[in-house]
């Protein structure tokens, strides 16, 4: 990932290291990547050439299943209410990066809200490992990370959100359910839940 790019587009309230990390684990090098996932099977699509082609694809599969598009792989369906409403920047390197990213702080922040919003920053690895693994999943403590309303606070150990917790997320929810999110790997949630060890830390939900 291109650390100008970055510096241009990502949410300012990632480092850019963890910006790096969070791509490399769950991103494409591909702006015009399209995912799709129905009924916890990966559908093979043809690799679009051009964003009209992806585009295409995306609303022949939006609606009807997990569809993740770009160098971020968001959920195509965040802050749409049906397929008319699609945006072809969805896969322009920078608007997909500056979207992604805000929707990865946003679960950033679910995630150290409910591990107490530590200050011991040796527990950063674990929060960022849980944040991404939420990401792929879209499931947190059984909670849809991208239908859920931005808590605010401090992300990770950043910046802390200047969204406040009752006000608007400015990423509205997306069509995708949350048994949807979670079909993808069915036993993503369970594991979720078992491999946390709250006693390391006295974490509260």
């Amino acid at each position: 990932m291109d650390a100008a790019l970055i510096a241009k587009c990502a949410d300012p309230s990632l480092p850019p290291a963890i910006v790096e990390q969070f791509i490399s684990a769950v991103g494409s090098d591909d702006p015009l990547a399209v995912t799709v996932n129905a009924d916890g099977r990966l559908v093979l699509i043809p690799k679009p050439r051009s964003p009209d082609q992806a585009m295409g694809v995306v609303k022949d599969y939006v609606g009807h299943a997990i569809v993740r598009v770009g160098i971020t792989q968001f959920p195509a369906d965040v802050g749409v209410d049906d397929a008319s409403q699609l945006q072809s920047d969805m896969f322009e390197a920078c608007a997909n990066l500056r979207t992604g990213t805000g929707i990865f702080a946003k679960v950033a922040r679910i995630v150290t809200k409910w591990y107490g919003r530590p200050t011991n920053k040796e527990l950063l690895p674990q929060l960022v490992d849980d944040t991404i693994y939420a990401w792929k999943t879209g499931s947190f403590e059984g909670d849809n990370v991208f239908r859920a309303s931005d808590p605010g606070g401090p992300t990770f150990f950043g910046t802390r959100s200047e969204k406040r917790a009752e006000g608007t997320d400015p990423v509205a929810p997306p069509m995708e359910s949350e048994d949807a999110s979670q079909s993808a790997e069915p036993d993503k949630a369970t594991e979720a839940g078992m491999r946390i060890d709250l006693s390391r830390i006295g974490g509260q939900k």
